[in-house]
């Protein structure tokens, strides 16, 4: 009998010492501190020139205009224009590919805000992007003020050239 309960012991120590780092921790999320939050800015893309913001690496294959990738770090302003105020900078690389006649751009993207009240927080988007209408893609998490983001973004290109494209971005997160 004895020597059962020394065997048990370390068993009942290592649980309840868990149950202390678990208390202590504090680090457990209160569902009512739940936020809700809409972000609304304009996605500013330079396509061509000395300043631009977006590489483009194509013929990844031996088919031609079968797949390529974009690397961008375009600026994210309060408004359409160019010298609007800048809040920030949208990091990240787009995948394209064309199999069978079927086409897409996924989209993995992280705003990185710099000014204003969302300063030093960060939303991560992924989805596919489609070039007319409404995109929909999802956001799949944050930092700062936005730790444990959910929620979705909807965009749409307000103009476009050869030389930029500016955006239009709403974005609805849960976050705590």
């Amino acid at each position: 009998m004895a020597a059962s309960a020394q065997a048990t012991f370390p068993v009942f120590l290592l649980l309840l010492l868990s149950a202390a780092i678990a208390f202590v921790d504090g680090s457990s999320v209160d569902p009512s501190g739940e936020k809700f939050t809409h972000v609304h800015f304009y996605f500013h893309e330079t396509r061509s020139g000395p300043n631009t913001t977006v590489a483009n690496y194509k013929n990844l294959t031996s088919t031609p205009s079968f797949a390529y990738i974009g690397v961008f770090d375009n600026y994210l302003r309060e408004g359409t224009d160019p010298s609007s105020t800048l809040l920030g900078r949208a990091q990240g690389v787009g995948v394209f590919a064309m199999p069978e006649g079927r086409s897409g751009l996924l989209t993995a993207t992280e705003f990185v805000f710099t000014a204003g009240k969302y300063n030093g927080s960060t939303l991560t988007m992924m989805g596919m992007y489609a070039a007319a209408g409404e995109v929909d893609r999802s956001i799949i998490g944050g930092s700062g003020r936005f730790r444990m983001a959910r929620g979705y973004s909807l965009s749409k290109v307000i103009s476009i050239d050869d030389l930029r494209l500016v955006a239009k971005f709403d974005l609805y997160v849960k976050h705590y």
